[in-house]
């Protein structure tokens, strides 16, 4: 039988997904949410592979190990980039961690990907953000290509981390943002301040403003 933490965090994750669903976050079957459980041993769960999170139910959450692979009798599989989360959640100590697949950070990823990141400042949304009380704070969301080598991937944004400590997101080329928090609560709170800068930062460049921030260097 499952613990209650675990039944906790499925429904959670399940309503995430409509949400965000709703949102067109994640569209067709992109994205991918976890939460951990405990981390003596590490497990997490995680919502199960190709999946519409449009009609996500507590029941396509799986429980995990640190390896990423599943616990317990079940037909699904974990998410393909369930290695990422595992990452992210060893590099940043995170309770959580969320993934999005959305148009604006999909282009914003493209365009800047050469640059290695974005950096936004001068919002007063950034002070969503964990730890930030200003709206002059400048986020650098570092960019990494795309691959669909989980092994490297997985290695490849475990650096990132590590080169950009304060770093509350990351994007991938083409594909969209990992964010994560203490809890899933801090964690979706990311999501939704990430999605409203990067559609900002998009609009206000379609509109042929100029978004300084937008063609920073890497810090």
């Amino acid at each position: 039988m499952a613990d209650s933490s675990f039944l906790a965090a499925s429904r959670e994750i399940a309503d995430l997904g409509r949400r965000y669903y709703d949102r067109s976050w994640v569209l067709g079957t992109s994205g991918n949410f976890s939460a951990v459980l405990r981390r003596n041993p590490l497990r997490l769960a995680i919502t199960a592979s190709s999946l519409d999170k449009g009609r996500l139910r507590p029941s396509h959450v799986l429980q995990v190990d640190a390896r990423g692979k599943a616990l317990g009798r079940t037909r699904l599989r974990p998410s393909a980039e369930t290695l990422l989360h595992l990452e992210i959640v060893q590099r940043r100590s995170a309770g959580a961690v969320l993934h999005t697949h959305s148009v604006w950070s999909t282009i914003l990823s493209d365009l800047h990907g050469p640059s290695g990141g974005l950096k936004i400042s001068g919002y007063e949304m950034l002070k969503g953000l964990s730890g930030i009380t200003s709206h002059d704070h400048g986020e650098w969301v570092p960019i990494i290509d795309n691959d669909q080598d989980m092994d490297r991937l997985a290695r490849r944004v475990g650096e990132t981390l590590d080169r950009h400590p304060n770093a509350h997101g990351i994007l991938l080329r083409r594909h969209g943002l990992y964010t994560w928090g203490d809890t899933l609560a801090d964690a979706s709170r990311h999501v939704e301040i990430f999605e409203f800068l990067f559609e900002t930062v998009g609009r206000s460049a379609s509109l042929g403003r100029e978004v300084d921030h937008g063609t920073a260097t890497n810090p």
